[in-house]
């Protein structure tokens, strides 16, 4: 059965990826100065910001019921660092929508959304690695299937 720990795992690298293609095409659209990069940086910023609604509520039903133990520091970093995350995606995504669909082209609307997009790059590299540390040095989220010793074998 999928949980909810299951489905944050699947879910949370599509963001990841959409976000950080979308931060480096608005880059290459900086020196190269092509429509498609400018374009394709906005519609992957709306996907991405998407799939990190998605891959936030899912964290934090998988987060749920750890609120003592060896977990609950790391876990908080986390969820701070996915909450500021979340907000800065949605931020940028509202701010380059309304830029991309008034037309309204100026030089600090083009440069404040590259800030915009760099620090919500910058978030995304941080949630990840925290949520990194969670799976790969405390272990969240890891199923150990230990042999069972109650039953030996032995059937009479």
């Amino acid at each position: 059965m999928i949980s909810a720990t299951h489905l944050h795992a699947m879910l949370i690298h599509f963001p990841i990826a959409l976000l950080m293609a979308g931060f480096f095409s608005e880059v290459i659209a900086l020196f190269i100065k092509k429509e498609f990069f400018k374009d394709a940086a906005f519609y992957l910023l709306i996907l991405g910001a998407l799939g990190a609604t998605a891959a936030y509520l899912t964290g934090s039903y998988a987060g749920e019921g750890i609120e003592d133990g060896p977990l609950k520091n790391p876990m908080e970093l986390h969820e701070q660092a996915a909450t500021i995350t979340l907000w800065l995606a949605i931020i940028t995504a509202l701010f380059r929508s309304a830029i991309y669909y008034l037309k309204y082209n100026r030089s600090w609307t083009k440069w404040l959304g590259i800030i915009l997009f760099a620090a919500l790059a910058g978030g995304v590299a941080r949630t990840g690695y925290l949520g990194g540390q969670l799976v790969y040095s405390h272990g969240a989220g890891v199923e150990l299937m230990l042999p069972d010793f109650n039953n030996s074998g032995d059937e009479d």
